[in-house]
């Protein structure tokens, strides 16, 4: 019997990262005088590496590596990445960020029964609340038990500590929940903590591998717009609902 779902945040409630965080990412280092520039191709690369301030030193150290013998490049980092979400929160107050098919009204569904509702992400929590705020309301932070984010963990995704810390929050067993998720870290981590998940894929994680998912799905679909099931079962439906997923 299910108790709660678990979402990841980036790619999985919102197609975040081509449209939002990479193009934050470009403007905070335009405003920082760099003549850095993260293209599509290059940003998907680059989420192979989990966390927005590890990304960036990530990136300084593979193309302009006498940075991080520079005495102030820690505080470089964590400037740009103060400022690109700054900027990523003004984006998504315009209404640039929506929600992905179905995640709404699954969350809307869940709520109606008493079903509890966490979120385990590596984005920042100022992040994940903006999101919340400008396409669910003001108090959609109140939905979720629990919210993981951030750097309240020592090791990111694919690691399975942040899941681990929301189900001890949560205090359920992983049995007892379901994750979802989009990319191959995000489900190594998820299972890690022996977490049932549930794959959205995008852009940037359709051709990842997604062994151990319950499901890989375009999305989460709605009644009038189904789903594409691309890997597994979902018990005939033709969207993801509550009922389909106390049968997983």
């Amino acid at each position: 019997m299910i108790e709660a779902l678990i979402f990841d945040v980036d790619g999985t409630l919102a197609d975040t990262e081509r449209d939002g965080h990479r193009p934050a990412f470009n403007q905070a280092f335009k405003q920082a005088g760099l003549d850095w520039h993260w293209d599509v191709a290059l940003y998907g690369e680059l989420l192979a590496i989990t966390g927005g301030k590890e990304r960036i030193r990530h990136y300084a150290q593979r193309y302009h590596p006498t940075l991080k013998h520079d005495e102030h490049f820690s505080n470089l980092v964590a400037q740009l990445h103060q400022d690109k979400t700054r900027i990523y929160a003004t984006l998504l107050a315009a209404g640039k960020i929506p929600l992905r098919p179905g995640v709404r009204r699954l969350l809307l569904e869940a709520r109606a029964i008493g079903l509890k509702l966490a979120i385990a992400t590596t984005t920042t929590p100022e992040n994940v609340t903006t999101l919340l705020k400008y396409n669910l309301g003001e108090d959609a932070h109140t939905w979720f038990d629990v919210i993981a984010a951030g750097d309240i963990v020592p090791d990111k995704k694919p690691a399975p500590d942040i899941y681990l810390w929301a189900l001890e929050k949560l205090q359920l067993k992983a049995e007892a929940c379901l994750a979802f998720e989009d990319s191959e870290n995000g489900l190594k981590s998820s299972l890690g903590a022996g977490l049932k998940t549930l794959i959205t894929i995008n852009d940037y994680t359709a051709t990842q591998h997604f062994e151990g998912a319950i499901a890989v799905l375009s999305d989460l679909g709605e009644p009038d717009k189904p789903c594409e099931v691309l890997q597994g079962d979902i018990k005939g439906e033709r969207y993801i609902n509550v009922a389909t997923l106390a049968r997983f």
